[in-house]
């Protein structure tokens, strides 16, 4: 191995975590400017992001590889343009999924958390958490993610369980959170209302149960409805029927009777009931639906609740009471069935929702829980992103967050569970009355009795990771972090959770700093498999992201969702395109190695001015019009088209075209050399500052070598930007003004070199010349004569010729004609290569032959056609469309002729 030389392959994996280890121990993560140093300086506008806190339960998996990437990727470039960046990690306590799992540890032990109770519990779970919550960090660590590990959180640490009593106290002490029985999610099995969030909808196959609503007024009539869930009956209130539907308008008014339970409930008119499904008529049942709830509300009705929190039937129930709700659907439809109330039974496609945590069918309930009264928020939130001070891109995602802060209805925050931030709210034994309190009361703040108990629910996951960016910063305390980078810059997270976090984080950050939280919502799509699925288990197509990251490199799988991504689209991965760009990290690589290994052919200065290259200006006017382009791209959050673009012009421009061209300028030494070297470092350094937010590991390591070796090299080479410590650090690329040579370099290139070799290339292919067999080329061109003469040896040696010729006209004979040819657009000149490979010509012969027997039989056929009753019969338009494809045809054969001729 010479001096300078890399190894041969790129190993990722002995690079990737000692060169993490040196980005974080170098403090390159921190923020440059700290408002707990003693050189800050407060008028330099920082850039920061807070990361969407994964579960502290989680494994990684690509939607976390997805926005890590994006948020590292905005990271790092904010970074090199030298602005102060934070980026906030943490995680959260995940109140559902984290108690699920230590309930199963304690499962396998054969207990319960009721048998150790609930002190017991929730040490267990802070067990839990300090042995595996670790992992989701560790594996995110492994994506490359630059964050401030320093200032790392946790949705229960001691600051943030401070910030979230103190945000429910203010919100109750203005009125806005109560308590009371609303229509919620409740889960039978945790035993818990639920948030939306955690109930996903699968269409399956049910049935629609159609059955008899007696009248009260023995008349033996009676309303046919229809139901997919009978059970629900035993809490029907009221029949339903649309105000202008004949059928039913006289038994509005009148009372009907519950199957089975004979109570009264009144038949009422309602808009909402859509005449066309099942009979028209509906049974309403405001504790367990959420239309019926509205209809109830509407009409006055009463609320029944069949269920008690493990989903069996309750006293209101008769003689169901204490039955499983599906149990007690046979049951009561058989007994329906018996007493003549049945009309018929008849599948239905269902969308049934299920938790997300185990997969049983949640029930809408009527539960007394606590609420926060969320319009006058949703209209601060409205508000902040109609007049400009929060803009969410992509932008049509705008009116969709319109469209549900319009609609919102108040959010349910209590969840009965023992792992999370427990409602700080005492109850009074004596009193009553409620105290509500930022620190544990010892009395009621009423009466002063000592006895008083807290309320036994905890907060929704929700509340806590809603207070997220400025809560993670020190709030409520004015601390120099929360003064400095709060408001926040970008939120980036998945466009799935826009109403359940990002319009949340809106709504609080404002209420309670008076202020949005951040300046921009980016939006990232799902991540899908190749084929356009969304990726689950029962298909098989979930991709790993550790698996990927093992066997292909963390720079492969982050440039594939990176460059693969549109804002607020899908995005579909497959293993092939990682393995696509896991090539292209090795032919960075291999750029790398060979730009390297120029500098031991270089004289440590020129003597004279440089004289640049037709190979050489073409390159510098690219690689000026890549960094402007994408410099425009980022500030546009158009970062997979960046990526394209870097991709581009490293793979198909720089290396495909500048270095081979290099190869051959560096061989004939002195200054041609130096000037070449030169370029090729100032190529090389600009692309990997460029590439570096999408691929860091590869570049870093990279551009390492790159500045020891020309540093070493003795070579008196600069960069712009200097040589900094890290890539991480080094600045980014600033776009210059467009200059007058620029546009000329690269059009004569494209034509005079590219086009040319190209065609010559493509010409050889085609008629099976050998590239090892030198051959004669003629150019016939009147654009062209005065580029191709001075870079002629360059294309001899590209395109291994004997002798080029340089023609202004054909010349006149047949011999040219008999040559494989081909036209070069770009400059309206042709190229002949002369052969005089007699089987060569006898197979283009063949060829032409067959094409013009396959054209002639089309026009055989057509004419036969036009000269049949079909030409009278057929529409004129029809006939007219057989005779221009005859033509062509006709055409087409005249062409192949004509060639024949020539051979």
């Amino acid at each position: 191995m010479s001096k300078f030389e890399l190894p041969k392959a790129y190993d990722f994996q002995a690079t990737e975590k000692r060169i993490y280890k040196f980005w974080e121990s170098a403090g390159y993560f921190q923020p440059s400017n700290d408002p707990n140093k003693p050189d800050f300086d407060p008028t330099k506008k920082p850039f920061v992001i807070s990361i969407p806190p994964p579960n502290v339960t989680g494994k990684l998996h690509l939607g976390h590889a997805m926005f890590i990437s994006m948020e590292d990727l905005m990271i790092r470039h904010a970074r090199m343009k030298g602005i102060p960046t934070l980026w906030v990690p943490g995680t959260d306590h995940a109140g559902i999924a984290t108690q699920l799992q230590v309930e199963k540890e304690l499962a396998g032990e054969g207990i319960t958390r009721d048998d150790i109770g609930r002190e017991a519990f929730v040490k267990r779970t802070w067990e839990w958490k300090e042995e595996y919550g670790g992992h989701i960090t560790q594996q995110i660590r492994r994506l490359g993610a630059s964050c401030d590990w320093t200032r790392e959180r946790f949705t229960l640490d001691e600051g943030l369980s401070v910030a979230v009593r103190e945000a429910f106290v203010r919100l109750y002490e203005k009125g806005l959170i109560y308590r009371g029985p609303r229509l919620i999610n409740w889960s039978p099995n945790l035993r818990t209302a639920v948030s939306d969030l955690e109930v996903e909808y699968s269409q399956e196959q049910g049935t629609l149960y159609y059955f008899k609503y007696m009248l009260a007024d023995d008349s033996g009539d009676f309303i046919p409805v229809a139901t997919t869930r009978p059970e629900t009956i035993l809490g029907d209130s009221a029949v339903a029927v649309h105000p202008e539907d004949d059928r039913y308008q006289k038994y509005i008014g009148k009372m009907a009777l519950v199957p089975m339970l004979g109570r009264e409930i009144p038949v009422i008119a309602d808009t909402y009931v859509d005449r066309e499904f099942g009979t028209g008529a509906l049974k309403i049942t405001p504790a367990h639906d959420p239309h019926d709830y509205e209809i109830g509300m509407n009409h006055n009705l009463e609320s029944i609740n069949i269920l008690n929190k493990d989903a069996t039937i309750n006293e209101n129930g008769g003689p169901y009471q204490s039955l499983d709700r599906f149990v007690c659907r046979k049951q009561l439809w058989s007994d329906m069935k018996e007493a003549g109330l049945v009309i018929k039974e008849e599948p239905y496609a269902l969308n049934v929702p299920r938790s997300q945590r185990g997969g049983e069918i949640i029930e809408p309930m009527i539960s007394t829980q606590w609420f926060v009264k969320i319009q006058p928020l949703a209209q601060a939130a409205l508000e902040a992103v109609q007049n400009g001070q929060i803009r969410i891109i992509p932008d049509h995602f705008t009116k969709v967050y319109y469209n549900w802060l319009e609609n919102i209805q108040d959010w349910c925050i209590s969840r009965q569970l023992w792992w999370g931030h427990r409602i700080p709210v005492w109850y009074c034994d004596d009193c009553h009355a409620l105290t509500v309190a930022r620190e544990d009361p010892t009395q009621c703040s009423q009466c002063n009795s000592m006895h008083i108990h807290q309320d036994e629910d905890v907060l929704d996951t929700w509340f806590s990771s809603g207070l997220w960016p400025f809560s993670t910063l020190g709030w409520p305390e004015e601390t120099p972090d929360y003064n400095y980078f709060y408001p926040t810059t970008v939120l980036e997270t998945g466009y799935d959770i826009l109403f359940f976090w990002v319009a949340r984080m809106i709504m609080d950050g404002i209420e309670f700093t008076g202020k949005p939280p951040f300046e921009t919502v980016y939006l990232h799509g799902l991540v899908r498999d190749g084929n356009g699925q969304k990726m689950s288990k029962t298909k098989g197509n979930v991709i790993d992201p550790l698996t990927v990251m093992d066997t292909l490199g963390t720079d492969a799988l982050r440039f594939t969702l990176l460059v693969g991504s549109t804002p607020g689209k899908d995005t579909n991965l497959s293993i092939d395109k990682v393995e696509a760009n896991r090539n292209f990290a090795n032919k960075i690589w291999n750029a790398g190695r060979f730009v390297i290994s120029a500098l031991e052919k270089t004289p440590a200065k020129p003597i004279g001015e440089p004289r640049w290259t037709s190979a050489d200006e073409f390159i510098h006017a690219r690689m000026r019009s890549v960094v402007r382009d994408v410099n425009y791209l980022f500030e546009n959050y158009q970062y997979g088209e960046a990526g394209r673009q870097i991709y581009d012009f490293f793979w198909s421009e720089f290396a495909d075209w500048y270095i081979e061209l290099a190869k051959l300028q560096l061989n004939e030494g002195g200054d041609q050399a130096y000037y070449t070297a030169l370029t090729l470092v100032r190529v090389l350094d600009k692309c990997l500052r460029l590439l570096h937010p999408f691929t860091p590991f590869v570049t870093e390591e990279l551009w390492q070598a790159l500045k020891k070796a020309v540093q070493d090299s003795g070579v008196d080479i600069s960069v712009e930007g200097g040589w900094a410590e890290a890539l991480i650090v080094a600045r980014w690329s600033e776009s210059m003004k467009e200059e007058e040579w620029e546009k000329p370099a690269i059009q004569s290139f494209q034509t005079g070199m590219i086009e040319v070799v190209k065609a010559i290339r493509n010409t050889r292919l085609e008629n099976k010349l050998p590239f090892q067999d030198a051959v004669e080329v003629s150019i016939v061109t009147n654009t062209l004569q005065a580029y191709l003469e001075k870079e002629l040896p360059f294309i001899t040696a590209l395109c291994n010729l004997s002798k080029v010729n340089i023609l202004a006209e054909l010349p006149h004979g047949e011999k040219y004609r008999q040559y494989p040819s081909a036209s070069l657009p770009l400059s309206g000149s042709t190229l002949f290569i002369h052969t005089s490979n007699e089987g060569l010509l006898a197979e283009k012969r063949h060829q032409l032959e067959s094409e013009l027997s396959s054209i002639q039989a089309q026009i055989n056929r057509l004419e036969t056609l036009l000269e049949s009753d079909f030409a009278k019969k057929a529409p004129e338009n029809v006939v007219q469309k057989e005779r221009d494809r005859l033509e062509a045809y006709q055409d087409t054969a005249d062409k192949l002729k004509n060639q024949l001729k020539t051979l």
